[in-house]
């Protein structure tokens, strides 16, 4: 009777280790996964997104006002191309117009933690999807990479996701190095808003790219221009840009 009893113990608990199994979290190794899904919420958007996720277009530039998810949408689509394996990294990189003229030298730290305070609203975003392990990790092997626009002079991207944030305040000449950097296998994104531009306008780069591209067209380059209407940060937003017509 007692054995009866000792075995059925036994098998009521490898049921229930079996039944809870499924359901136990390794918090160690539990990560930070979400679906990327890509989600217009105008038509301008719905606009980039198709220029984003088209492979005949190898150069996207998209400007507008504050808001307007150009940053943001260039992130997730970037993200959604790693994850799905069409491409090896990202890289990131943008002017930083306003601290000696790219000098990064005098900042503390490697060069990612120099360009933090120009990156940061791109690696919010990577935050959404990664951990902060993970990101260090893909920081570490370059899956993730942070380089000063004046860093890519001379390089070929292959394989690689390029977006370049605030681009207002790039040159023409550091815009058209940047964009004869693209290599097999690799998009460029551009951003920025023309409105908040810390170079005047005969040095603003993004602003002369618009209008060399409105007087002749390049396949594969597309350009998609946003507005307020496209703003989806905040309600408020739309009434402070008035404000400050």
């Amino acid at each position: 009777m007692a054995r009866n009893k000792r075995i059925a113990a036994q098998k009521a608990a490898r049921y229930t280790e079996q039944q809870m199994a499924p359901n136990t979290i390794n918090f160690r190794e539990a990560q930070r996964v979400r679906h990327i899904e890509l989600v217009p919420k105008s038509l301008n958007q719905e606009n980039y997104i198709l220029k984003l996720l088209d492979p005949k277009q190898h150069i996207v530039i998209a400007y507008g006002p504050a808001g307007t998810g150009k940053t943001y949408i260039a992130m997730q689509a970037a993200i959604k191309q790693l994850k799905m394996g069409a491409i090896e990294r990202i890289v990131l990189t943008r002017p930083a117009v306003g601290v000696e003229d790219e000098k990064h030298g005098f900042l503390p730290g490697d060069l990612n933690s120099k360009m933090e305070p120009w990156t940061r609203p791109l690696l919010d975003v990577l935050r959404e999807y990664y951990s902060p392990r993970d990101i260090a990790k893909m920081l570490e092997d370059q899956t993730v990479e942070i380089s000063p626009l004046a860093f890519m002079r001379g390089r070929t991207m292959k394989s690689a996701w390029v977006i370049a944030d605030e681009m207002q305040n790039a040159t023409p000449g550091q815009m058209k190095m940047l964009l004869t950097r693209i290599g097999v296998g690799s998009k460029i994104v551009v951003t920025g808003d023309v409105e908040q531009a810390d170079r005047s306008t005969r040095d603003n780069g993004l602003l002369d790219l618009a209008e060399r591209l409105n007087a002749q067209g390049v396949y594969g380059l597309s350009i998609c221009k946003l507005d307020r209407r496209d703003c989806q940060r905040h309600s408020i937003i739309d009434g402070i840009l008035k404000l400050y017509d």
